[in-house]
């Protein structure tokens, strides 16, 4: 999981959870914990990451950006102008944006300036 929240774009980790909390967050990895720092030790590695709050978020509207983010990654393996597209034009949006890429491969910032745009 900490991976996916910390994965930077064009990476197979990099998805809904990375835009939801990287729009709101800094993430860094910190610390990786081995499962025999427990008592009984778990059957699964762990993680500790820091997210420090950005001091003033894009605003914007958070369901938007829900329902944005969760269209363009439904289908991550084919281009956005299959799962996006139709949703931007069910919602006239006049503006631009390249549709011609894989979810995967948009920044946060992309996703959010869309997202403003779209309220």
């Amino acid at each position: 999981v900490i991976d996916r929240m910390v994965a930077a774009p064009a990476t197979s980790a990099y998805g809904r959870l990375s835009v939801m909390l990287q729009w709101r967050y800094a993430m860094e990895n910190v610390l990786f914990v081995p499962p025999e720092s427990f008592d009984p030790p778990p059957r699964v590695d762990s993680a500790v990451v820091r997210m420090v709050p950005h001091e003033a978020p894009e605003a914007l509207s958070m369901p938007v950006l829900e329902e944005l983010v969760q269209v363009a990654f439904s289908q991550r393996r084919k281009l956005l102008r299959h799962t996006l597209g139709r949703w931007l034009e069910a919602r006239q949006f006049a503006g631009t944006f390249d549709t011609q890429r894989r979810a995967e491969e948009v920044p946060v910032s992309e996703y959010v300036a869309l997202a403003q745009q779209c309220s």
